[in-house]
Parts: structure tokens; C-alpha cells; sequence
């Protein structure tokens, strides 16, 4: 499989890593983020998160691509090593709107087991 295209460019949304997936306190997300604590992230060093997905997401070849009417969406199973050493199999989905082509960030959830 290839790599999502110009993942170079890739937007993720601070406030998604923030106030979403490393939030202890939002109803859906406080679920996420138990499980990236774990993993030695928090609200605080949401830039890590940012950094580590695109250094060790985006380098990895796409699991899955989903066409849609708004475009093509993206799925990729890899390894995310976090900052206190601890690796678990996460799934990163992103998203190229039709018409355009920079992927966006959309949510990350954990993986199975390799």
C-alpha cells in the first residue's frame, strides 16, 4: 500500500488533540485519552502527540482507503511509541476533502494487538 498523499502537508487540529482526544474531561474522549495517557501524552504535551503521529503515522503505508462522496478518507494501523517508551497498536484515520488535497487529521483509537 502507498502513503497518504501529501502527507507532508497534513493539518491536525490542536483542539482535537486537546480538547478531545487527551481530555480526561470530554464525554467521549476522556475514554482516548486513558488509554494516551498510558502511553505518556496529556493535554500538556499535545505537540508530542502532533509530532508523533506525523513522524510515526504518516511515514507508514495507509491499511485502508475509504472513497466518499466528500472525498477520500484514510485509514493507517501502526505502532505509536510514546514519550515514556510504552508502544501500543494505534489506528489513525485522516481525511482529502474532494476537490483538495491536503489530508486533515480526523481522530486516533486504539489497535488491535500486532
Amino acid at each position: 500500500m502507498a502513503l497518504i498523499p501529501n502527507a507532508g502537508r497534513a493539518v491536525i487540529d490542536p483542539a482535537k488533540l486537546r480538547g478531545y482526544l487527551l481530555s480526561g474531561t470530554h464525554p467521549v474522549g476522556r475514554f482516548k485519552a486513558q488509554f494516551f495517557v498510558r502511553l505518556g501524552y496529556s493535554a500538556d504535551n499535545w505537540r508530542r502527540l502532533d509530532e508523533d503521529l506525523r513522524r510515526q503515522h504518516l511515514s507508514t503505508p495507509v491499511h485502508r482507503v475509504e472513497a466518499t462522496p466528500y472525498g477520500q478518507k484514510y485509514e493507517i494501523r501502526a505502532i505509536l511509541k510514546g514519550p515514556n517508551g510504552q508502544s501500543a497498536q494505534v489506528v489513525s484515520v485522516w481525511f482529502v476533502p474532494a476537490g483538495l488535497d491536503t489530508p486533515r487529521f480526523v481522530t486516533a483509537y486504539p489497535g488491535e494487538k500486532p
